[in-house]
C-alpha cells in the first residue's frame, strides 16, 4: 500500500468558458474510475492559485492518477476544460517532483487547453496504517461532497427601496432596477418606472459557496428601451462582517452619493444541526433558562422597554408533504419569519418525510405578533414551490409543548397535504408587553402580492351591477312622473316637489332619515303581523287536527 501526497498548486492560460473571457475552474482527482479528491473553485480567473493538499491511498501503482478540470456554472452542467494523466509507476519513493501536467480534450488533441503545476510525493505504507488513512479520506471526501451540495450558507436579501436616486432620463427621473452579484450568481429586480424612490420590497435567496465571506456587488440601472441600459451607481457589502442568524437592516449609500438603498439581509447556516446540537441551547439548560426568566421578570420592566421578550422555535421534522418533483419526492426547507426576521433551515433532499432538527431564536417585539413558518420545495433553476405553511400567534404557544400541525395553503382558509411537528418557548416582560400594545405594530416591509381572485371579481361586479340597475329604474320612475304615463303619479309628484320647494328649509335635511326609519318600521310590523297570521294559521291546524288523532289514539288502543 502507498500514500500519495500531492500539492495542486496553480494553472496557467486555462481554457475560456464563460462569456465574459473567463472560468470558474476546479479539479477533480480520480483512481480508478472513483472520485478521490476535488478542489475548491476559484471565480474568474484562467490562471488560477489553489495551493490544497491532499493524502491519498493507492494499492495499484499500474493505475493512472486521472486528473479532469471543469468550469463551474451554477444551476447548469459543469463545462470540461481538459484533462491529464500521471502514472504513478514512474514516481521514486519520499521524493518530492514537480510535475507540469498538459491539459488535453480526447476529441480535440490539437486544442491548446493549458497547463497544471503539482507537486507529488510517494510513499510506503504498512497494512496496519490502511484503515486508518483510508477511513481519514473518505470523511474527507464526504465532508467535501456535502459542502458542494449544500454550501456554506444561505444569503437572504430583501430589497425594500431606494432613496433619492439620481435622474437619468429627460423627465428628470428614472426607470430603476438592481442587480446583485455574489460569487457566480447573479439576480436582477423588477424595474420601477419614473421614480427617485422606487419601493420594491422583493426576495431573493442566494447560496454561498466559498469557503470564506463573499462579497455581495450590488449595481443601480436605469431601464432605457431601444438602447443600452444607464449606469446609476453601485455598492458593495461584505457578508463576513454580518452575524448569523440574524437580520440586519442595512442602509448603503451609493458611491459618489448617487443615492441610496435599503436591503434587509440575513445569514443562514445551511449545515444541519443535529440532534446532539439541538440539546445544547440556552432555554434547555434549566441555569441558563431561570437567568433568562429573571431578565424578563416584571420587576425588571424599566429596563430597555423595547426589550419584550424572546421567542425560541424548534423546528424538529414534517411528514406526509405533498411530492413536488417528477420523481416523486420533494426537497423540502422551511422559513420561519417574525414580523421583518425571517431565518430558513437547510435543505433536506430527495424526502417527504424530513428532519430539520433547527433551533431560532428571535427577539420579541410585540407579544400579538404571529410565528409563520412556511415550508418550501427547494428548485434550483426556478423559484422554490409553495408546500404549506402554519401561522401561531405568540400568545397560542404553550412553552416547551411539542405539537404537530397541519400544513395549510397560502391564505391559511384550508388544509393542504403534510404536517411539522413544532415546539416553541415564548419568555416575555408582561409590563413591557402591555406598554407595547398602545403602539402601533411594526409594519411588515414585504407583503404577499394580491392576487387577482375570480371569486371575489364576480361579487365586486354584481354589486356594481345591482347599484346601476337601481339607478336607471329610480331614473326610469322619475322619468316617467315627466312623461305623465299616469296622472294620479304625475300629479302627486308635481303636489309634493311645490310643497316641498314652498316650506323646505335646511333643519329639514337630517329629519328625512325619520322616514327611512317609519319605513323600516312599518315594513318590519307588517312582517311580525304576517308571521302571527302564518303561527295562528298553523295552530288552528293542529287544534283541528287534536280530537280526530285522539279518538285515531283511543281506537287503536282497544
Amino acid at each position: 500500500m502507498y500514500q500519495l501526497d500531492i500539492v495542486l498548486k496553480k494553472g496557467n492560460n486555462l481554457a475560456i468558458r464563460d462569456r465574459g473571457g473567463t472560468s470558474d475552474p476546479y479539479v477533480k482527482f480520480k483512481i480508478a474510475g472513483k472520485e478521490v479528491f476535488r478542489s475548491k473553485i476559484i471565480h474568474k480567473n484562467l490562471n488560477p492559485i489553489w495551493d490544497e493538499r491532499v493524502c491519498l491511498i493507492v494499492d495499484n501503482l499500474q493505475e493512472p492518477l486521472y486528473i479532469k478540470v471543469f468550469d463551474y456554472d451554477f444551476g447548469l452542467q459543469d463545462d470540461f476544460m481538459g484533462s491529464a494523466y500521471l502514472y504513478l509507476d514512474s514516481l521514486e519513493l519520499q521524493r518530492p517532483l514537480d510535475v507540469r501536467l498538459d491539459l488535453q480534450d480526447p476529441h480535440c488533441p490539437d486544442q491548446d487547453l493549458g497547463s497544471l503545476e503539482l507537486v507529488v510525493t510517494l510513499f510506503q505504507r504498512s497494512t496496519e496504517d490502511r484503515e486508518a488513512l483510508r477511513q481519514a479520506q473518505n470523511l474527507r471526501l464526504s465532508d467535501l461532497h456535502r459542502k458542494s451540495q449544500l454550501g456554506r450558507g444561505i444569503v437572504s436579501i430583501r430589497l425594500l427601496e431606494g432613496r433619492n436616486l439620481i435622474p437619468m432620463d429627460q423627465n428628470g427621473l428614472s426607470d430603476p432596477y438592481v442587480k446583485f452579484k455574489l460569487g457566480p450568481l447573479k439576480y436582477k429586480s423588477k424595474t420601477i418606472p419614473k421614480t427617485l424612490n422606487p419601493q420594491w420590497r422583493e426576495q431573493f435567496d442566494l447560496h454561498l459557496y466559498d469557503e470564506e465571506g463573499g462579497i455581495l456587488e450590488i449595481s443601480v440601472w436605469d431601464k432605457d428601451i431601444g438602447r443600452r441600459d444607464d449606469f446609476i451607481g453601485q455598492c458593495q457589502l461584505d457578508l463576513s462582517k454580518l452575524n448569523r442568524e440574524k437580520t440586519h437592516k442595512m442602509e448603503l449609500e451609493l458611491e459618489e452619493d448617487k443615492g441610496m438603498l435599503v436591503l434587509l439581509v440575513t445569514l443562514t447556516a445551511t449545515v444541519a444541526v443535529s440532534i446532539s446540537d439541538l440539546s445544547v441551547n440556552l432555554l434547555d439548560d434549566p441555569h441558563e433558562r431561570q437567568q433568562i426568566i429573571k431578565r424578563y421578570s416584571p420587576l425588571r420592566w424599566f429596563f430597555n422597554l423595547k426589550d419584550v421578550g424572546i421567542v425560541q422555535v424548534k423546528i424538529l421534522r414534517a411528514e406526509g408533504l405533498m411530492a413536488a418533483d417528477v420523481t416523486g419526492k420533494s426537497d423540502p426547507f422551511c422559513i420561519a419569519e417574525l414580523c421583518n426576521n425571517r431565518l430558513q433551515t437547510h435543505t433536506v433532499y430527495k424526502t417527504l418525510n424530513p428532519e430539520w432538527n433547527k433551533v431560532f431564536t428571535f427577539n420579541m417585539k410585540d407579544i400579538h405578533s404571529v410565528l409563520e413558518i412556511t415550508v418550501y420545495d427547494e428548485d434550483r433553476d426556478r423559484s422554490a414551490d409553495f408546500l404549506g405553511k402554519v401561522a401561531i400567534p405568540l400568545l397560542n404557544i404553550r412553552n416547551s409543548e411539542q405539537k404537530a400541525y397541519v400544513l395549510k395553503n397560502k391564505e391559511l382558509t384550508g388544509p393542504t397535504k403534510g404536517v411539522i411537528f413544532l415546539e416553541a418557548d415564548v419568555i416575555f416582560n408582561a409590563v413591557k408587553a402591555s406598554l407595547r400594545t398602545f403602539v402601533p405594530p411594526e409594519q411588515k416591509y414585504i407583503e404577499e402580492e394580491a392576487k387577482v381572485s375570480k371569486q371575489m371579481l364576480q361579487q365586486n361586479f354584481n354589486r356594481v351591477k345591482r347599484c346601476v340597475l337601481f339607478l336607471i329604474n329610480v331614473g326610469s320612475y322619475i322619468n316617467s312622473c315627466f312623461q305623465w304615463e299616469s296622472p294620479r303619479r304625475s300629479l302627486c309628484a308635481f303636489l309634493i316637489f311645490v310643497v316641498g320647494v314652498w316650506n323646505f328649509e335646511i333643519y329639514m335635511v337630517p329629519l328625512s332619515l325619520l322616514l327611512l326609519l317609519a319605513w323600516n318600521y312599518f315594513l318590519n310590523k307588517n312582517f311580525l303581523i304576517v308571521d302571527a297570521d302564518e303561527e295562528y294559521d298553523k295552530d288552528d291546524k293542529v287544534a283541528s287536527l287534536f280530537p280526530y288523532q285522539l279518538i285515531k289514539t283511543l281506537l287503536s288502543t282497544w
